[in-house]
């Protein structure tokens, strides 16, 4: 089976680990719920935020780090190894949603604070905590900002059959997806919530940001790649963002409100995240070409210590992020506690991350150690020279594992 595949086996694109970072950092940014880091967040200036930015990466990373598996391995092979990772994102969600809700029941009460139980969705915690529990096992029962992991998880563990047919009629699973997210739209397709409600991230319509993303990795790119370079669509691009940003903002100033006629302000405000509106996908495709245009792969820059951190925050991205999604809340009781001035909430900002990049140097480091030491300690009386192919992990698949 020939597939083409975005990434040379030798290369890796340092614009996903660069972008995901960001994305990591944005979602910090804007959870932390203060009206001064929010402006540092890219979602006051568009349609798309830094969710759908790292719904698209995983679904990219995922096709090329998975899809290679598969094909080498066959099938069963690499459902397991994807199916590990469910686990992983799984599990780390877990831990998540138990350090969560023990913080805010905890800070709740020691501080005083029972508005932060209803802020943050955990009185059902309170109301009937084994069911809750039970619930969130589920993830039916998800507490403010929990969202993006259970969402993940979905669309990671239905990935195995979508990779196995992709890699074999990728344009006719990318159609799929583009008719199950109209479908969704149409008749309000959704997973229930609870105790009410459905799910923020419907996932039968980001499922088509996942999808999207596979489909460039596997080959979809190379159809698109005259989009990248069309003047035409440059134009289109900038005069898009320009009006994304203009639409947002007038959310969120009245004066500028006031400009546009009530029908075309309201066709954009609210944003409707939960469903993906077109305009949003839309928003986020456009930063992707403009990403490709002016950021080449083999871009110099790209090298540049200013972005390590970044890089490194992509590269160590589901305990970043889960990391970040504990810190804003913790960010947010602190400046709540303490002092929401301009000054604190920079600090706060500053701190979550810097702590964040600290746990991604970690996590490389301790990575790094591990893999060290595996690498001396094998079987007793066993030549690793004489070890098989399978039981090797080859340079090029180091290369990319890291950032699925």
């Amino acid at each position: 089976m020939k597939v083409e595949l975005a990434l040379p086996p030798s290369k890796r694109d340092l614009r996903l680990d660069l972008f995901r970072g960001l994305a990591n950092w944005l979602m910090f940014l804007g959870h932390v719920s203060t009206s001064v880091l929010a402006w540092f967040s890219f979602r006051n200036y568009g349609f798309s935020d830094g969710a759908d930015l790292f719904v698209f990466i995983s679904g990219y990373t995922s096709a090329l780090v998975f899809g290679r598996r598969m094909i080498e391995g066959g099938f069963v092979f690499g459902t397991t190894r994807l199916l590990r990772r469910v686990w992983q994102i799984y599990a780390a969600h877990i831990l998540l949603f138990v350090f969560y809700l023990a913080s805010v029941h905890l800070l709740s009460n020691g501080f005083n604070s029972p508005d932060l139980v209803d802020r943050f969705n955990v009185a059902p915690l309170l109301n009937a905590p084994v069911e809750t529990i039970t619930q969130g096992l589920l993830l039916r029962y998800k507490p403010v900002n929990l969202d993006v992991l259970p969402l993940y998880v979905v669309l990671m563990g239905a990935f195995p059959p979508v990779l196995w047919l992709m890699l074999r009629h990728r344009n006719w699973v990318m159609l799929g997806s583009v008719l199950l997210y109209l479908a969704a739209r149409q008749f309000g397709w959704n997973l229930p919530s609870y105790p009410s409600g459905v799910w923020y991230f419907n996932p039968f319509a980001w499922q088509l940001l996942f999808v999207l993303g596979a489909w460039l990795a596997v080959g979809g790119a190379s159809t698109l790649h005259f989009l990248v370079r069309s003047r035409a669509v440059l134009v289109f691009a900038l005069a898009y963002l320009l009006f994304a940003a203009v639409m947002t903002l007038s959310g969120l100033i009245p004066e500028l409100e006031k400009l546009f006629p009530r029908a075309l302000f309201e066709a954009f405000n609210p944003n409707d995240k939960t469903n993906l509106a077109p305009y949003r996908f839309l928003h986020l495709a456009i930063v992707i070409i403009l990403g490709a245009r002016f950021i080449p792969i083999d871009a110099a820059g790209l090298q540049a210590v200013i972005w390590k951190p970044l890089i490194k925050c992509g590269q160590q991205s589901l305990e970043v992020f889960a990391v970040g999604i504990y810190l804003a809340f913790i960010g947010y009781f602190i400046l709540k506690t303490t002092s929401d001035g301009i000054i604190a909430q920079l600090l706060v900002g500053i701190a979550g991350i810097a702590i964040m990049t600290a746990v991604a140097y970690y996590r490389s480091w301790s990575k790094r150690v591990e893999k060290t030491a595996h690498a001396h300690v094998g079987p007793p009386n066993v030549d690793k020279s004489q070890a098989t192919a399978g039981e090797q992990v080859r340079p090029a698949e180091r290369a990319v594992v890291g950032v699925a």
